[in-house]
Formats: structure tokens, sequence, C-alpha cells
């Protein structure tokens, strides 16, 4: 199976890619994963990428593409969940060709939906321990009893202003990618609210469709 995890920031995809990752036997590509292996083992592209990095840069599209490229190549094309690619209609087209040229096409796109106001709430609660730099959630991942509340930063980019901005952009990149997705790609609308395992039952639910 071949699925991509779509959503906002907040949704819960991170989460839900591993549940579904460790439910269905597949392995959990997450974007920064893949970058940060790239730069580890000093690849070419690994390089390029790292150079961009360092600079302070965005990490072109056709780099990333790249570096997805050789992932799904290691990996035999097959039994993996995309989390966090493609952001852009370019990195999307490249990756329906390369797959198509690999006769692995990509089952579904499942599309986590979480009110604005939610996912607000959500990210707020976010908190950053100024030591560790691990992050925890208030309520659905609280800091161990050991982690004083004066280690906790609330980040500026975790203010409520700030998130519906974030949104905002979000919305504006990623409409015409998720017209791409629909019109290329099996495209499931999941509702994203409720717990982990309330979300993961419906997201299996939408996963045993016809041709899936």
């Amino acid at each position: 199976m071949r699925l991509i995890l779509f959503g906002p920031p907040g949704a819960g995809k991170g989460t839900q890619a591993k549940l579904l990752a460790k439910h269905h036997g597949l392995r959990h590509l997450s974007t920064g994963d893949m970058l940060r292996a790239a730069v580890r083992n000093e690849s070419p592209v690994g390089k390029e990428a790292k150079g961009h990095m360092d600079a302070g840069e965005l990490v072109p599209d056709d780099v990333v593409n790249r570096i997805v490229a050789e992932t799904l190549a290691e990996i035999g094309y097959d039994d993996f969940i995309l989390d966090g690619y493609p952001r852009t209609v370019d990195q999307a087209e490249f990756l329906v060709e390369a797959l198509s040229d690999q006769d692995a096409p990509i089952n579904a796109v499942v599309s986590l939906r979480v009110p604005e106001e939610h996912i607000v709430q959500r990210l707020s609660r976010r908190r950053t321990d100024r030591e560790t730099g691990a992050i925890y959630h208030l309520d659905f991942n609280p800091p161990p009893a050991d982690v004083t509340a004066e280690r906790l930063l609330h980040r500026s980019d975790d203010e409520p202003e700030a998130i519906r901005t974030r949104l905002e952009e979000y919305h504006a990149k990623t409409q015409p990618l998720e017209a791409f997705f629909r019109a290329h790609v099996r495209f499931l609308d999941v509702d994203g609210l409720g717990s982990l395992d309330e979300v993961q039952a419906r997201i299996d639910e939408a996963l045993r469709g016809p041709g899936l």
C-alpha cells in the first residue's frame, strides 16, 4: 500500500502516520526524517540540501524530489506512507510520474479535516522544553512530572494569531495541491476530530473501500 497523509498543521498527521505505519506494516516517511538522513549519509543530494539548510534557505523542490526518489528506490516503491510530502503541485507531479514509471501508483491520499479553531486550540497548548527541545502538549502529551513549569517555553509561533497566519498561508498554498490530488489520486476525506483511536478507526474504515 502506498499512501499520502494530507492536512493542515495541527491536524495530527505525524501521530496518525506513525499509527498507520505500525498497524499496517508501512514505512513512515516524513520529509524531515528523509532530509536529515540524506544529510547524515553525506550523499551528493544530501550535501546539496545541507548547503541550503546551513544558509537558512528552504530546500528547493528539485532537491527534495531527488531525496524522496532515492528513499523510495531504496525501499522498493511499496508499503509506505508519506507525511509532509508533497507540499506543492510541482512535487506532486514529480511523485505521480516517478511512481507511474515504476508501475507503483499512490493508492490514496488521506486528508484529515479539522476545523481551524480546533487547530488553534491544539497548537496553542504546545510547550517546548528549554533544556531538551522536547515538544509536549498540555492535554494530549503532558511533560513528565520532573519537568518544571519554568522549563516549558510557549513559542511565539504557537500563539493563536501566529497559528491563524500559518493556516492562512497553508490554505493558500495547498488549494491547488488538493485540486491536483482530487484529479489524479483517490482522495479520502476523514474527520480528524476525536481521540487518536477514533480518528485511526475512521482512517481504517476509509481504507477498506474498493480498490484499496
